[in-house]
């Protein structure tokens, strides 16, 4: 079952000017969410049916002003229900896409009707949240880009969506079953084949001294990318979405875990004759993740890029009468855990994993009738993470973004997914200024499906 990037190169063989493969801009507002035939993997391996938003891998692109507002017809085309979450965005609750708490999902047949404004410019995205374990995995995903009213002094602004698919290398569909219990119970479900924009191999050009806009988007079920520059010189301007308040230089690693993005402006430093390179770790070792040709040369700025300009509401939470709550992470496999509540009834682990459950937050597994935390509109809440298990969890809130409390009383930048490290202090800090129930979840897909998923209530 390896399906490696040294595999897929016995493939390659007399394949050669691979085209660039961009995310289509969307040209209606209705998303249909069917099955398609891709060519993921390449050319000489079958094509992969997927599911997908109007036939693509990544969906549409969609671009939307700061301030304007997104509206989308969900056309539903599969065999099972579905709905779209719109990931990273401060949405009205009634719009956010969770099947079973926020709405009900579109059956087969149906369509659902969203519409919604974007207050804060930066880097999105959209996918299913019904079942979202597998049909993210099927391909149910898509770029959302809110626009700054002055856009950054950039030569070009590339969106890079990055992903992993597990392929049977035989018949190039998805492996199955989606919810295999090592998946569920270990680090969730990691492909064997890597791409950028729903495609392997990717490749683009440039001039030395050109100065883009990279926006990461990590979009894997479980996968959490480790990457490096060569041949540019790149600065951090933004993360999950959000400006921070200077740029940072980019001096090692970028690790980009599930949900997250990273919005980098770099300045292309590579010659002619060599190559731009997007790194991503691969066990021990670095191997391309994009490619970019360099094809000329211009004038290269000189300057550090100025910071993004700042979304609204994103002051610091004032911790002076914050409530402060503790989530505990427990089981998956090498570490368990006693016992936990799922459906109202106290279960031992033995029981839980017949039901398909291996983690728990704070002793529940799986959603619950009460919410993790009750707050008031404009109340600050402290939430603890502990992390009792042996896997790291890319923890994600929905329609609001927080900050991580760092052991000296600063505050980090704001995120709404952050990566969960075992037997790692971790404390976060958010202003609940956004009514409604908000999903609170492990965001390495497997995980949130069995066991690691809460919800807020705002009031």
């Amino acid at each position: 079952m390896e399906l490696n990037r040294r595999a897929f190169c016995a493939g390659m063989a007399g394949v050669t000017g691979l085209a660039l493969a961009r995310p289509a801009l969307a040209a209606t507002n209705r998303l249909t969410a069917r099955k398609a035939s891709v060519q993921l993997a390449p050319e000489g391996y079958p094509a992969t049916e997927v599911w997908s938003y109007d036939g693509t891998i990544p969906g549409p692109l969609i671009r939307a002003p700061q301030g304007g507002r997104v509206t989308r017809q969900l056309v539903n085309e599969l065999d099972e229900p579905t709905s779209i979450h719109w990931h990273g965005i401060r949405i009205d609750n009634a719009m956010d896409g969770v099947a079973g708490l926020t709405q009900e999902p579109a059956a087969p047949g149906e369509t659902f009707e969203y519409d919604f404004a974007v207050p804060d410019a930066g880097t999105y995205w959209y996918h299913a949240h019904k079942n979202s374990m597998e049909q993210v995995a099927r391909g149910l995903s898509g770029v959302l880009i809110v626009g700054e009213p002055t856009p950054p002094d950039v030569d070009r602004d590339e969106v890079l969506m990055l992903d992993d698919w597990l392929l049977d290398p035989d018949t190039g569909q998805f492996a199955e079953p989606f919810n295999h219990p090592m998946m569920m119970s270990h680090g969730g479900r990691s492909g064997n084949l890597i791409g950028v924009n729903g495609q392997y191999a990717y490749t683009m050009q440039a001039e030395t001294g050109e100065r883009l806009r990279l926006r990461l988007i990590n979009a894997a079920n479980a996968r959490i990318f480790g990457l490096k520059l060569e041949g540019m010189t790149g600065w951090t301007v933004a993360l999950d979405g959000m400006p921070l308040d200077t740029p940072e230089a980019v001096t090692g690693e970028i690790v980009l875990a599930p949900a997250q993005r990273t919005d980098l402006i770099v300045d292309v430093t590579a010659t002619d004759g060599l190559a731009a390179l997007l790194m991503s770790l691969g066990g021990d070792t670095w191997e391309a993740l994009v490619e970019i040709t360099i094809t000329g040369a211009r004038a290269a700025r000189d300057t550090v890029p100025s910071p993004l300009p700042a979304n609204p509401n994103t002051a610091l939470p004032d911790l002076s009468n914050a409530r402060s709550f503790a989530m505990v992470m427990e089981g998956g496999a090498m570490a368990g855990m006693d016992s936990a509540t799922y459906e109202g009834e106290q279960l031992d682990f033995r029981a839980l994993i017949e039901k398909g459950q291996y983690w728990a937050l704070s002793g529940q597994a799986g959603m619950s009738d009460t919410p993790f935390a009750a707050l008031k509109r404009g109340e600050v809440a402290r939430i603890k993470l502990t992390n009792r298990t042996v896997f790291p969890h890319a923890m994600h809130l929905h329609g609001m973004h927080f900050r991580e409390v760092r052991a000296d009383g600063s505050f980090g930048p704001m995120r709404d997914t952050i990566l969960s490290i075992p037997n790692e202090p971790l404390e976060i800090a958010f202003t609940a200024d956004n009514p409604g129930k908000w999903l609170f979840h492990c965001h390495m897909l497997a995980h949130a499906a069995s066991g690691m998923t809460a919800w807020i209530d705002v009031a």
